[in-house]
């Protein structure tokens, strides 16, 4: 990717980083709360929905850094000539 994109592509994977944490734990609270209101369950309900969600959420951390650790690899090994390959 050319140099001047850089900032974009890296704002890109920090939208995508932090949607990929909020959504899990939203949807997963959000759903508790109604699966608790609609029938009638305990409070336990939204706890274990807490607890999925940051699980999600974690899940989805974890994916992202990696992603981030190969594109950091591959921009590694794309990089100009290394030093034994002048002339």
């Amino acid at each position: 990717m050319r140099k001047g994109f850089g900032f974009l592509k890296n704002l890109v994977w920090l939208t995508q980083l932090g949607l990929s944490i909020a959504a899990p734990l939203l949807i997963c609270v959000l759903g508790s709360v109604w699966l608790r209101g609609r029938f009638g369950l305990g409070g336990w309900a939204v706890v274990l929905g807490t607890v999925l969600g940051i699980g999600g959420a974690f899940v989805s951390l974890w994916q992202n850094l990696k992603a981030m650790e190969r594109q950091a690899a591959e921009d590694d090994r794309d990089s100009g000539v290394g030093f034994n390959d002048h002339k």
